[in-house]
């Protein structure tokens, strides 16, 4: 079989919004340079769309025109290495999928212990948030949550106040292991989103859990968040203002 043919097969069988490069073909074809010419002539015929520089996928056409993949396929490079989980998917990526937010936005936020300036790729802004906690499998909704909560003034298309219920209703969702572990994981977030998280448990079964929240905070130290105080009325107990 002819390098194209086997290019072409090995592309049919791939999912639609799959973003694939040369090394998906290498093994039945070990020359490098012939995959790269054959799927960039793909490329400038339409039979495949490039993303970036060596990044392909095969595009799915619908009556409103072609569908681009989806935001982890654009950036699944830079969540994952050698199989082994680097970043995760946070804010303007999340907020729709949270319900914290009807907007989809350009830009992908990435949170990743090791970070880089924004760049672009294709339409999409690829910015990064620093986290500190190590980042797992397992841990990555919770984190995501936390990131929410510390960015909370930043939610577009919402109030404060609206955030703020569908963050209660989203953790009253997660088990008492799930809040626990929350709950150490922000012992590395800024106090005023140990503040809010604890404001938000003790409207969420998760009051007692939260005491280590309360005693990691300076008693004296008070953080403006406007429109909590509306929302949850133990605002005052965490020096929410």
């Amino acid at each position: 079989m002819k390098i194209t043919e086997y290019i072409t097969a090995t592309i049919d069988r791939l999912p639609k919004g799959y973003i694939f490069t040369y090394k998906d073909f290498i093994g039945e074809v070990n020359n490098k340079e012939a995959i790269i010419k054959a799927l960039n002539r793909m490329a400038n015929s339409g039979k495949i769309t490039k993303v970036s520089k060596g990044k392909y996928y095969k595009p799915e056409s619908t009556v409103f025109g072609k569908l681009e993949p989806n935001q982890y396929q654009i950036v699944k490079d830079l969540l994952e290495k050698k199989g082994k989980i680097v970043g995760y998917l946070t804010g303007y990526s999340i907020y729709n999928q949270l319900g914290l937010s009807t907007q989809v936005s350009n830009t992908i936020q990435i949170g990743k212990n090791e970070i880089r300036s924004s760049f672009k790729r294709k339409r999409f802004t690829i910015s990064f948030i620093k986290q500190k906690n190590i980042i797992t499998k397992e841990n990555i909704l919770l984190l995501q949550i936390l990131d929410s909560i510390r960015l909370i003034k930043k939610i577009p298309d919402t109030t404060i106040e609206s955030a703020c219920k569908r963050l209660i209703a989203i953790l009253k969702d997660l088990s008492k292991k799930d809040k626990s572990t929350m709950i150490r994981l922000a012992q590395k977030y800024p106090p005023s989103t140990r503040a809010l998280l604890g404001a938000l448990l003790d409207l969420s079964g998760g009051a007692v859990l939260a005491v280590p929240l309360l005693n990691s905070l300076n008693p004296i130290t008070s953080y403006k968040i406007p429109g909590v105080s509306k929302v949850l009325q133990t605002a005052a107990k965490w020096n929410i203002a």
